[in-house]
């Protein structure tokens, strides 16, 4: 079981005030600067695990392209420090696409997925020339070529397919099996080549998957590249299509709690590689270039939630809650599919655990619960509760319910934190209603 430290950014610490360190910042000063709830990022890991992905890819696999899942979480500053790094972008929307245009992020870098695409989004995308659009269903086909016509372009694109793979994660983030609103299902996948073989408009380069989210074991993976990479072989048979790309989608895991270690991105890299490349000699393929879709497993551990603590409610027993400035209004993952998450208190590093307590939100609802039974130091009002992990999928799921505003979010690096974005106020609330 590793300790609770590994689970935060790999510049975590502790000073000589027993203080959380995180990118050289004690966590305390930053909530009192910054308020609380306050999400803290670490460029250091940030950048780290970028460089971690490509460099465990490519010594295994040469053509590798390392795409970041902007879904997990994008704003201007993630989106420059990706753009630096050398990563491409998969967007999902009009809203995605527009924060990478207004980084200067290069346009021909992104592909943008979605199933229910919407004229307007695909308009967009021709008219700024994304790289690639991965194509959902024959209606998105139909309609993207019909707009490059209208608009005289030929647009490359690959066909996203549903491998039929169950991933072994939750039901809400499971999309590879056939029951999924995603992609083509495998049987009807040849009607999908033939139909955008024949787009006067369309160019069609290559084969998409993606299984689901949070996935702690390499097997499906290996099973759907070796379904997906069938059904190309018997595509070029009847159809002449070969792929010259491959995007297995991303899913990686990270590591949550100390007793749910998650396999390290050379393990993955290990498998895709050597699977896809087998599999290609095997059926007579020539090798694809491989894309890798990323998201989580780039944010997420560079990511830590701050909650200032108030309300400290026992009932002798049956559970002590300690109630936080924060809950799922800015983290409703816990609320929406269980999620487990590990915390600590920031200003009491060096102490000892007293009792279990349970972590509650400010929210008007039962289930707004952090995290359940956590052993924890004495916990008292204005002690600062840091959670790791929360890099991914809090920020982009935050609401204003119960008219709560979004927290900021500050970087942090060599011991200067900058805030990337600032906190809502009531002027956020309101700039949509009218009298």
């Amino acid at each position: 079981m590793t300790s609770k430290l590994s689970l935060f950014p790999l510049t975590a610490d502790v000073n000589e005030r027993s203080h959380l360190v995180i990118g050289g910042c004690d966590s305390v000063e930053l909530a009192t600067e910054f308020g609380t709830p306050l999400y803290v990022f670490d460029e250091f890991s940030l950048r780290s695990k970028c460089a971690e992905f490509k460099a465990e890819f490519s010594r295994r696999y040469a053509d590798t392209e390392v795409i970041y899942a902007c879904k997990a979480f994008i704003n201007g500053a993630l989106t420059t420090i990706f753009k630096e790094e050398g990563l491409g972008l998969d967007t999902v929307s009009a809203g995605e696409l527009s924060i990478a245009q207004s980084a200067h992020f290069p346009l021909d870098r992104i592909y943008l997925h979605g199933n229910n695409k919407s004229v307007e989004e695909l308009r967009l995308a021709l008219k700024w020339q994304v790289g690639r659009i991965v194509v959902d269903n024959l209606h998105e086909l139909r309609l993207l070529n019909e707009i490059a016509g209208e608009q005289g372009v030929r647009v490359e694109i690959l066909l996203r397919l549903s491998p039929g793979v169950d991933p072994h994660t939750h039901r809400y983030i499971a999309t590879g099996a056939i029951d999924t609103k995603f992609g083509f299902p495998l049987l009807s996948g040849e009607e999908a080549v033939a139909q955008a073989i024949g787009a006067s408009n369309l160019n069609l380069i290559g084969l998409h998957f993606h299984i689901g989210s949070l996935i702690y074991e390499v097997e499906p993976y290996e099973l759907a590249i070796e379904r997906v990479l069938c059904f190309a072989a018997e595509m070029k048979e009847r159809h002449g299509f070969e792929p010259s790309e491959l995007n297995i989608g991303g899913g990686f895991a990270i590591q949550y709690t100390r007793d749910r270690p998650a396999p390290p991105v050379s393990v993955y890299a290990e498998m895709v590689a050597s699977k896809v490349i087998g599999k290609c000699r095997e059926l007579g393929l020539a090798l694809p270039r491989l894309i890798v879709e990323p998201g989580r497993a780039i944010v997420g551990q560079a990511g830590v939630a701050l909650y200032k603590v108030g309300v400290v409610k026992d009932i002798p027993g049956v559970r002590c809650y300690v109630s936080v400035d924060g809950g799922m209004g800015d983290n409703i993952r816990p609320a929406l599919y269980g999620a487990k998450y590990e915390a600590v208190v920031a200003n009491k590093m060096g102490e000892k655990v007293a009792r279990e307590v349970t972590i509650a939100g400010r929210f008007c609802e039962s289930g707004d619960i952090l995290v359940r039974d956590i052993p924890l130091p004495p916990v008292l009002d204005g002690d600062i509760i840091a959670v790791p992990g929360c890099g991914a999928y809090c920020l982009p799921l935050a609401s204003n319910y119960n008219a709560s505003f979004k927290p900021a979010v500050v970087m942090v690096k060599e011991g200067k934190g900058r805030l990337i974005r600032r906190r809502e106020t009531l002027a956020d609330l309101t700039r949509c209603d009218l009298a």
